[in-house]
Formats: structure tokens, sequence, C-alpha cells
């Protein structure tokens, strides 16, 4: 049985969450979220906490109960407080421009690299080379930031790229001539 499975999650005052079948809707201040689960797990609303339980003994059935409770958990702090990853561009001539719903990635390649932004997340850019994505999709959010960071991955003997704010980049030595 899964230790964090077993944790209720609590619902904060101002968030809906309705449980039809196996699909778990969520609805807050920062929006709305759906998913659909697994049917080896029991979802059940008891007034202001949620639980999942797993409705078989098998190693799925207890892979899943804690996981369908971590996703539900994340879905209410997503409407709640949303989430936020932090890109930072660095490299000469390197920047990105916000053109509606499009980010548009200037990479040091011989075109400019377009990224439609999805529904439900915003990009605000600050200098040019700071980029903040923020959504109530956890999920949704770090897959941006990956598809946006995987253009132009930091290079070990300069630095360029596109990094997360604080990630540590091991340098290389750079060739030597005898």
């Amino acid at each position: 049985m899964s230790r964090i499975g077993k944790l209720p999650v609590s619902i904060p005052a101002g968030v809906k969450v309705s449980v039809v079948g196996q699909t778990v809707n969520v609805e807050g201040p920062k929006g709305k979220l759906g998913k659909t689960f697994s049917p080896v797990v029991a979802i059940k609303v008891d007034g202001a906490a949620l639980t999942v339980t797993p409705v078989e003994q098998t190693r799925f059935a207890g892979a899943m109960h804690g996981t369908a409770r971590a996703i539900i958990s994340n879905m209410v702090k997503g409407v709640t407080q949303g989430y936020s990853k932090k890109l930072e561009i660095e490299g000469v001539g390197f920047k990105a421009i916000l053109k509606g719903n499009v980010l548009d990635l200037a990479l040091g390649y011989s075109h400019p690299v377009l990224y439609p932004i999805p529904a439900g997340i915003t990009v605000n850019i600050q200098d040019g080379t700071k980029v903040e994505i923020t959504g109530a999709d956890k999920e949704i959010v770090g897959k941006v930031a990956a598809e946006v960071k995987a253009y132009y991955p930091v290079e070990p003997y300069k630095g360029k790229g596109v990094r997360l704010v604080g990630q540590y980049v091991r340098r290389k030595e750079g060739k030597k001539t005898a």
C-alpha cells in the first residue's frame, strides 16, 4: 500500500472538486483541470477531503494508488497557486520575443524558432533573455519548458543555450594547442 496514496487530499475553500466515474474535475481561481484515472483506483470526495483507494490488490493498482493521489494533489495546487518554470537564454544575440500566441526565439540559427504557446499557458519575457512559463497544469508547464529548452540545450564549452534558472552546467576545457 502506498504511503503517499493513504494521505487524503485536502480541498481548500474556493475549489470545487467533482468525481464522475473515474474522471476528476477540479475548478479554482486559476482555471479548470480534468483527468481520467484507471479503474483500479476508487476516488471519493468526503467533505473537504478527497481519498484514493485501490480497488484490487495488484502491483499495478498499488502503483496507480499513489500516482493518482499525487496527480490530484497537483491539480488542486495548480488551480489555487499555479505552477511556474523560469528559463534563461545565454549567448550573444540569443533572445526571446512574444508575438501574440507564439514565442519567437533567436538562438543563433539562420532562421527564427517559432513555438506556439498551448492554451492555458502564459509566457512572460524580461530583458529578452528571461522567460517565465506559468499555468495551472504542472504537466503542461513542464512540457513547454522542456520543449523550449530542447531547441538549444546548453553546450558545455561556452555555456550557450537555454537553461532552467539555477541549473548547473558542467563546463569542459576547450581544445589545447601544443
